[in-house]
This record gives C-alpha cells, sequence and structure tokens, in this order.
C-alpha cells in the first residue's frame, strides 16, 4: 500500500497527543492514528492492589510485538483489532477498536524510538519537547480529572517512575528524531511544516 507513517513521541504532558490528533484530523479521510498506550499489556490474573504498583513509564510495559505488528498490517493495508485500556481498572478491556487502513498512519507514544524495529517502519520522526515543569502539571491535571485519580498518587508516581524514566529512556531519544518541536502541541509553524511535509511525500 502506497502509504506513510509519521510517529509522534515526547515526555508524559509534552503536548504529543495534541500534535498527533491536529495532523490526523488534516488529513480526515485519508488518515488513520494509533497509539502506544493502547498497547499496554494486561494482567487480568493480578489482583488491582497489585497492578497499580507496576511501573506503567518502562517500555517493558507494553505489548510492543503486537504495536509492530499492528503497524506493519496497516502499512499492509490490512485491517487491525486494536487494543482498548482501561486506566483506571489498569487493563485492557473485552472490546476492541476495528481500524481500516489508510494512506496516512499517524502513530503516538512515549517509546517509539526505543525499539529499533519500530523506530525503522517511520517514516518521519518527530519529538515534542516541553519544558519539565509544564508536561508535571499538565500531567497532574488529566489523571486527575480524566482518569479519577489521586492528586498523591500522581505526584508519587511521577516521582518515582515517570521523571527517571523520562530521563533514561526519552530525553536521550530526541537526537533520533526527524524534527524537533518545542512548545508542545499548539506550535503552529511546526504543524503547518509537518501537514507541509506529509503532502510532499505523498
Amino acid at each position: 500500500m502506497d502509504n506513510i507513517v509519521i510517529g509522534f513521541t515526547g515526555g508524559t504532558g509534552s503536548g504529543k497527543t495534541t500534535l498527533a490528533n491536529r495532523v490526523y484530523e488534516a488529513f480526515s479521510d485519508d488518515a488513520v492514528i494509533i497509539r502506544q498506550d493502547s498497547y499496554y499489556k494486561d494482567f487480568p490474573n493480578v489482583p488491582f492492589e497489585e497492578r497499580v504498583k507496576f511501573n506503567y513509564d518502562h517500555p517493558d510495559t507494553f505489548d510492543i510485538d503486537l504495536f509492530i505488528k499492528d503497524i506493519k498490517k496497516l502499512k499492509r493495508g490490512e485491517c487491525i483489532n486494536c487494543p482498548v485500556y482501561d486506566y483506571v481498572e489498569y487493563r485492557r478491556c473485552e472490546r476492541t477498536a476495528h481500524v481500516e487502513p489508510q494512506r496516512i498512519i499517524v502513530v503516538e507514544g512515549l517509546f517509539l524510538f526505543e525499539n529499533p524495529e519500530l523506530e525503522r517502519l517511520i517514516d518521519i520522526k518527530v519529538f515534542v519537547d516541553t519544558d519539565a515543569d509544564v508536561r508535571i502539571l499538565r500531567r497532574i491535571l488529566r489523571d486527575v480529572k480524566e482518569r479519577g485519580r489521586s492528586l498523591d498518587s500522581v505526584v508519587l508516581q511521577y516521582l518515582t517512575t515517570v521523571k527517571p524514566m523520562h530521563e533514561r529512556f526519552i530525553e536521550p531519544k530526541k537526537k533520533r528524531a526527524d524534527i524537533i518541536v518545542p512548545d508542545g502541541g499548539f506550535n503552529d509553524v511546526a504543524f503547518d511544516m509537518i501537514v507541509g511535509l506529509i503532502r510532499n511525500n505523498l
């Protein structure tokens, strides 16, 4: 299938999801979007009290093999059944989301450049770069308002796993990007440049 894969990565709360959504919406019927967060591993036999203690900011908590497999299928013009993740229960839902292949495949997630095979599938690699203080504030607002978590739990998670995992796995991969976007998802100059680049490649 004649298509292009564009990947958006960056730290938590950086604006990568916002920018990925904007690019996806700019191409309407010609694009599809899949998110790495949908591919968290499932632990159905582990009690909730234990599941909440896992380090969900480490690459090993993602089913990277299935993520890669689904991107390859979309590139071949095949449909996929994308997992749906429940952030409140910390596990996958029984239902899946049916996704049809399109010419533009938008991929978004924390660790797009961590796995070499995954990185090779991405034609345009974008790193969204935002100050750490802005990112933690966005993370707090999202997790408390949208995911039903307490302020104390969000702060504890940020200090014990999010921040050290960002410094270990995400920040060093910035140099792997083709484009580095400062100031999050509402950088209109960067958005226009990315949209133009996709159009030129197609």
